[in-house]
């Protein structure tokens, strides 16, 4: 009985045979029974095979057969202690029957084995697992009773599975290398059997059977040198102990049959090869002088485009691919020979000799061509790769040159002259490697042999040539008509840069001028506090003034360049209709503001002037502070002064604007009705002296 006819039974692990042995050297025969009902004819189908596996010897020591009834019911215990009687009489000395924790009651008392000892022809014993040491050495249990040997159920049962697999191919296989073997001693005195034998091969492929039996034998044996590992003591199992050298001697009668097959095949196939190498070598031959250069011979064209060098290169992938097949004949054929030259059979040496070096001559020159023909067509596909690509890039640049400028301002001109300006120096790259790649494919195209496709190819390089050359030609054409489209174009740009940078400036004038006017208003406010601080105030207005008029003619000047660029352009410039006109009216304003601002400051310098004089009291001059016309004066001016400060200055088209804030006019005038009223307590003080003194 195999153990692959059983295998899915043998997989419930219905019983097991662990390794482990009893005091008197019996093998250990455990059932472990479990919750549900167990099926007794695949109990018998599996004990029965794991009874055939220990030898006669270790089976006439006896078994100990462990039942473990702790998941199970008494009566399915009771019919698999009854069906062992049945089974294996003879070779039970003692059977344990492991009892649960909880005991079946009383109804053990109804069947007492002991009693039974004698009919069933072995001793059966209730113990509990705690207690199943008292029969058997700790050592000897496996882990589910206590103990410390080790057992894998799925481990051992594929290694059954190996052994019997292995035994029984490896003597198939000995029995088919004899037949072939002794066949082929008879087919050397008849050689007319030969072609017979030749016919005759194994079913299965000997390597496998024997890396199989290698491993199977390493693996046994190292699992009898490694059982104390952690400490604990193990011994293999009997049937691995008897696999050993049985598996050793298969393995040892299969070496010697291989060899002896090997050998015999070793012989037919040189016999086989001096009769073939010969005929293959002349095809390889004929066809490559033959079809093969013919195909060479058609082929000269490098193509005018990529399309045109990729299908060439196509057709001659194509011709390269039938050329592999012969190749690989050829190298095929070289290993071949070289085997036989290496065998040493002095009168097959010669022929040998000149049959390798013709074939290695024909077929030398001939990939020598293809890598020639395929080098010069990758060269070619280069070439016209970098021509596509530069023809795509004077194309671009001359679509932009082509394209008025309508930029919006200074900035974006600047970004695309630049872009203008790296596309020219990308062509120009461009050109030298269109230049480099040329001249590389004609020195290729120079260096072409008449022999290398055995004709004068003289006519054909002309073509290619010509063809190159005149695609260098027009790309330098093209690139020198660019060029000159740039030049212009640049000059163009950067008048186009000039103009806009004068509109923005002039419109940075008219900026400048109306905060000028701004601060004009808002800041210039102050009429002094005396004449000198007021002349002071003067000279700096006249110096803010003559600030203005530089913005102001600075703007002015920024227009007229940009009225001059626009003629040179032909075109309109959107700024100087614009900007010219308020420029004027902030100029206008700003000149509005001014002489009003002046006028204030003289009245205001007179006002302060003739004050204080009065207020000095300089006794030199009585005849001057007692003159009535002088406080009159002063008088006048000062009302004028006050009338002007509440006076908002007029512009040409209506609007009004005043000097600060209404409360910086009356700061300001407040001051100059405080001088008024000294000037006038002056007066009255000079007019009444008694006054005067009295007071005093």
């Amino acid at each position: 009985m195999e153990a692959s006819v059983i295998l899915p039974i043998l997989k419930k692990k219905l019983a097991f045979l662990s390794g482990g042995k009893d005091r008197r050297s019996g093998l250990i025969l455990t059932i472990p029974l479990c919750l549900e009902q167990t099926n007794m004819d695949e109990l018998s189908v599996t004990l029965d095979y794991l009874l055939s596996i220990p030898s006669e010897k270790c089976k006439a020591r006896g078994f100990t057969v462990i039942v473990d009834g702790r998941k199970s019911q008494w009566n399915v215990v009771k019919t698999v202690v009854l069906m062992l009687q049945n089974v294996v009489p003879a070779e039970v000395s003692l059977v344990c029957v492991v009892k649960p924790d909880e005991f079946w009651d009383k109804k053990v008392t109804h069947f007492c084995f002991w009693k039974e000892k004698d009919r069933l022809g072995f001793e059966v014993i209730l113990v509990s697992a705690n207690k199943l040491t008292r029969y058997i050495e700790p050592c000897q249990l496996t882990e589910d009773f206590g103990g410390s040997l080790t057992y894998d159920h799925m481990d051992w049962l594929n290694k059954r599975l190996v052994f019997e697999k292995f035994t029984k191919e490896s003597t198939s296989l000995l029995d088919e290398l004899a037949l072939i073997n002794n066949g082929s001693d008879k087919a050397n005195q008849q050689e007319k059997e030969r072609s017979v034998d030749l016919n005759f091969l194994p079913s299965v492929d000997p390597e496998t059977v024997l890396q199989t039996g290698h491993e199977l034998l390493s693996e046994l044996q190292q699992r009898r040198f490694n059982g104390s590992d952690g400490g604990v003591s193990w011994s293999p199992m009997d049937d691995e102990l008897l696999a050993q050298p049985q598996v050793m001697k298969l393995l040892d009668s299969l070496r010697e049959q291989y060899t002896r097959y090997q050998e015999v095949c070793r012989q037919r196939s040189k016999r086989t090869q001096l009769e073939e190498i010969q005929q293959k070598v002349m095809q390889v031959v004929n066809w490559l002088e033959g079809p093969g250069s013919e195909q060479l011979r058609a082929q000269w064209g490098i193509g005018d485009s990529i399309r045109a060098s990729q299908a060439l290169q196509q057709k001659h992938e194509e011709i390269e691919s039938q050329h592999s097949e012969w190749f690989a004949v050829y190298v095929e054929l070289n290993q071949q020979i070289a085997a036989l030259l290496n065998a040493g059979d002095e009168e097959d040496l010669v022929e040998l000799k000149s049959l390798q070096q013709q074939l290695s001559d024909v077929c030398y020159r001939q990939a020598s061509q293809l890598e020639f023909r395929q080098n010069l067509l990758q060269a070619a596909l280069e070439f016209h790769g970098v021509a596509q690509d530069l023809s795509q890039q004077l194309d671009g640049l001359l679509g932009m040159l082509c394209v008025d400028v309508a930029p919006a301002d200074g900035a974006s001109i600047q970004q695309t002259l630049k872009l203008l300006e790296e596309k020219l120096k990308s062509v120009d790259v461009g050109l030298q490697g269109l230049r480099e790649k040329g001249q590389g494919l004609l020195d290729q195209i120079s260096n072409q042999a008449s022999w290398a496709y055995g004709k004068d190819v003289t006519i054909e390089n002309k073509e290619n040539v010509d063809h190159i050359q005149g695609v260098m030609e027009d790309m330098q054409l093209r690139k020198q008509r660019c060029e000159d489209m740039v030049d212009v174009r640049r000059l163009k740009m950067l008048q186009m840069v000039q103009l806009f940078k004068c509109e923005e400036d002039a419109a940075q004038a008219v900026e400048w001028l109306s905060e000028l006017l701004d601060a004009l208003l808002k800041t210039h406010i102050r009429l002094g506090d005396d004449a000198q601080e007021t002349k002071v105030l003067l000279e700096k207005h006249r110096k803010f003034v003559d600030v203005a008029q530089s913005t102001y003619d600075y703007g002015r000047q920024l227009l007229q360049a940009t009225v001059v660029l626009c003629q040179s352009l032909r075109c309109t410039s959107r700024s100087s209709g614009d900007t010219l006109p308020r420029l004027n009216r902030v100029w206008k304003q700003f000149t509005i503001a001014s002489e009003e601002r002046v006028h204030r400051l003289e009245m205001a310098i007179a006002f302060h002037s003739n004050a204080e004089k009065i207020l000095q009291d300089c006794p030199e001059e009585p005849e001057a502070i007692n003159d009535e016309e002088q406080f009159d004066e002063i008088e006048a001016v000062g009302k004028s002064l006050l009338d002007r400060l509440t006076v908002p200055v007029v512009y040409p088209d209506g609007t009004e604007q005043y000097f600060g804030s209404p409360s910086d006019m009356a700061s300001a005038a407040e001051h100059i009705r405080d001088r008024m009223k000294l000037v006038s307590l002056k007066r009255q003080q000079l007019r009444h002296p008694e006054m005067v003194t009295t007071e005093s």
